[in-house]
């Protein structure tokens, strides 16, 4: 009688690989087009148009597009579905992931499993984007800091999804939302065009409401959004207790919508405000505060004193700010 070994089951709690290969020739062509072709717009609008190629029109559109595709990042890609700072309806879910697609910074699965990803290994090995990686000289910092300000985008390992965001992949809506990432992308760049020709009945305002209002608020919004990854993780005070180098750097805070208290944030990840303290402006819990009061989102992670009081690092008051 033959015995037929059985393979052995692998244990049950072994975690999932933090990589789940590499991206392909063309994933990686499409990443630079949307790193390289909006910066090489803003590089060439400054010295070419300032002055007398950018108009009020376009300046009013690219505010509007850089407000909502900016807190469509911030309040939806980061504090609704990476850290789950709140419950929010199908509605407003679909509707906070098409705002960040408009950033043109990812699409929301791919970009919360990075994000995830950071706060796993925050500054130790199998962070994506610390500029800690590299070691404390000159040199390294300088490697580091251009490694998590933008240089990370060129690589081309892939985040895990299925380890770091197997709730949002398993969402229909959100597939769809994912999927469509180049059509929000398109819509970001095209649209101000279009209302910039209407607007100014002029193919001279569709051309610079593309140009500026386009591609280079695109550009400018990364580097906003690139400078958290960065400066904040190099600059800035630390007044909580975090288990990396995280800090809070305030010339950041009005761009970044509230992102710039990093050290808040990485002390406190699921918190809904991460400008806790007095005279820290966040505009996206604001919205978040706004979209409770109209009653769209529930069960909001607010900061309390007593959790400020805990989180502080030793020999820090703290007060909660408004």
């Amino acid at each position: 009688m033959t015995t037929v070994l059985s393979r052995p089951e692998p244990p049950q709690n072994t975690p999932k690989p933090v990589l789940s290969g590499q991206r392909s020739m063309g994933e990686m062509m499409t990443i630079r087009a949307f790193l390289i072709i909006p910066f090489a717009a803003l590089a060439a609008a400054v010295p070419l148009t300032w002055g007398w190629g950018m108009t009020w029109v376009d300046l009013m559109i690219a505010g509007v597009f850089y407000t909502v595709s900016t807190l469509g990042v911030t309040v939806g890609y980061h504090r609704y579905f990476t850290h789950g700072a709140f419950k929010a309806p199908r509605w407003l879910r679909a509707t906070l992931a098409i705002a960040g697609g408009l950033a043109a910074q990812g699409s929301v699965i791919a970009w919360v499993a990075d994000h995830r990803r950071h706060h796993a290994f925050s500054d130790r090995d199998g962070d994506p984007h610390s500029p800690w990686l590299f070691g404390t000289s000159p040199l390294a910092l300088a490697k580091g800091f251009w490694h998590a300000h933008m240089g990370w985008l060129f690589g081309r390992d892939k985040t895990n999804i299925d380890r770091f965001a197997p709730d949002l992949a398993a969402d229909p809506d959100l597939r769809l939302v994912d999927k469509l990432f180049p059509l929000w992308v398109v819509l970001s760049a095209g649209l101000p065009a279009v209302l910039g020709g209407v607007i100014t009945l002029s193919w001279w305002g569709a051309l610079t409401g593309f140009l500026w209002a386009g591609l280079a608020r695109i550009s400018f919004q990364h580097h906003v959004t690139w400078s958290v990854n960065s400066i904040c993780h190099m600059i800035g005070n630390r007044p909580f207790i975090s288990r990396d180098k995280s800090a809070n750097f305030w010339p950041l805070a009005i761009l970044s919508m509230g992102e710039s208290w990093h050290n808040s944030h990485h002390a406190d990840p699921t918190c809904a405000r991460h400008g806790v303290l007095r005279g820290q402006i966040d505009v996206s819990a604001r919205l978040i505060w706004m979209f409770e009061k109209f009653g769209w989102v529930r069960q909001v992670r607010w900061p309390t004193p007593q959790r400020l009081a805990k989180l502080a690092s030793p020999g820090r008051a703290m007060t909660g700010g408004g």
